[in-house]
């Protein structure tokens, strides 16, 4: 058996897929502290600079002098305690649905939900850059599983005749993301309604990397196209922009009840420590609030900075989208005829810029390169992103400097010879 794992992993290492922890010797934040030295950390999800904000410790702090560190059991059980059920009404109205329901993890909500909307001979249509969570959740699930290329609504229209062609009267789920993890980009979701309404469909929308950065008071994409009420499911995660951890679902009371019910890993699973329900809660109090959208404005600007200053680089190297087609307006039809490429213009307002290198030893190189110039930039590679299309994934957050991005496009700049 260990030559068998170290078999394997001498394959890994073969092709430059081989992974390592880094330590980090502090809290997160613009600069963090990897193996005793300073770097600009450009790798982080915490957009809004809230993982190490006093208003999220000291609700933490609070919660765990009251309820303790654990919360003993289950939600069903008897794990739930106030901090859960305060964080989930805050979730519902800043969201705008009738309920919410929150899980110990993001992956867990989407492993939990999806089997519980879908069974056997159900039908799943999943975006091909979805998550991994979504991609599990939805095998897991049993339903007949087909994916469509990146945004295209052309072959998604078709698997969704296809799908009422052949299972007719059974459900069918359409799986997105509105911004997507690797690419920045964001999904057609005013398309996607228009088809999910068409063919009598069901939408999850995963918000997780939109959350806190899109949308009035950083609702979401949904909340910004005025769709919120279109979407049958929203999924999203509190350790992103909201600084905290774990995943919930924002959707009809019904859709929760029946969660509660049949969502095994949150019925199944201790419940979240009320310290991290705690700081959560006051993420999403922070972000409600008139100081909060200072705060995504702020991002926006930091975004809107280091995409003005790519935009004189070359511009095909940040969407690896570039090469699949994306959709024409419904009202103009479908299909690979009117496909158009995608530019980093239509990333706006997405925190996630990725630098497409292709191989993944030269990704490692060029993460590693950075880092020497005191840049935490991570390299990217399958099995995360496609073969051939490695990169390195930069994320702006709120608490990066002006001189800060500039001296990351500087040092980029001169090691792509762009003098």
């Amino acid at each position: 058996m260990q030559n068998l794992f170290a078999e394997q992993l001498e394959a890994l290492r073969a092709d430059s897929l081989d992974r390592h922890l880094r330590e980090i010797g502090g809290a997160q934040g613009p600069e963090i502290e990897v193996a005793g030295r300073r770097l600009v950390n450009f790798s982080s999800n915490d957009y809004l600079g809230l993982a190490n904000d006093s208003r999220l410790r000291g609700a933490a702090i609070s919660a765990i002098n009251k309820f303790g560190v654990g919360a003993g059991a289950s939600r069903l059980v008897s794990g739930t305690q106030t901090p859960h059920l305060r964080l989930e009404c805050a979730l519902a109205k800043w969201k705008g649905t009738e309920g919410a329901l929150c899980f110990g993890s993001g992956y867990a909500a989407a492993l939990g939900t999806i089997p519980a909307l879908v069974i056997k001979n159900d039908v799943v249509l999943l975006d091909k850059l979805c998550h991994a969570s979504l991609i599990d959740g939805a095998k897991l699930s049993g339903a007949v599983l087909r994916v469509f290329p990146h945004n295209h609504m052309g072959k998604l229209e078709r698997h969704l005749e296809w799908a009422r062609r052949e299972y007719a009267g059974k459900r069918i789920l359409v799986v997105t993301e509105s911004v997507f993890s690797m690419d920045g980009d964001h999904a057609p979701l005013r398309d996607l309604v228009e088809l999910k309404k068409r063919f009598g469909a069901l939408l999850l929308l995963d918000e997780a990397h939109a959350v806190g950065v899109i949308g009035p008071n950083g609702r979401g994409l949904a909340v910004q196209e005025n769709l919120n009420d279109d979407v049958d499911v929203q999924m999203g995660t509190l350790s992103k922009a909201l600084g905290a951890s774990g995943g919930y679902i924002c959707g009809s009371r019904d859709l929760i009840e029946w969660l509660i019910n049949r969502a095994r890993s949150f019925v199944y699973s201790t419940a979240p420590p009320p310290g991290i329900a705690a700081a959560a809660l006051a993420a999403v109090e922070f972000i409600a609030s008139p100081e909060g959208e200072e705060r995504r404005l702020l991002l926006q600007e930091r975004i809107k900075l280091l995409r003005d200053l790519f935009l004189s680089l070359d511009v095909g190297r940040f969407n690896s989208a570039n090469k699949r087609p994306t959709p024409n307006p419904p009202s103009q039809g479908y299909g690979a005829a009117g496909a158009r490429r995608s530019t980093l213009n239509e990333n706006a307002g997405s925190a996630i810029f990725p630098w497409i290198v292709g191989d993944e030893q030269a990704a490692l190189d060029f993460a590693s390169a950075l880092q020497s110039g005191g840049f935490l930039v991570p390299a990217i590679r399958y099995p995360t992103v496609a073969k051939g299309t490695a990169r390195l994934r930069i994320t702006v957050t709120a608490a990066h400097q002006e001189d800060q991005i500039r001296a990351l496009f500087e040092a980029i700049r001169k090691m792509t010879k762009h003098e």
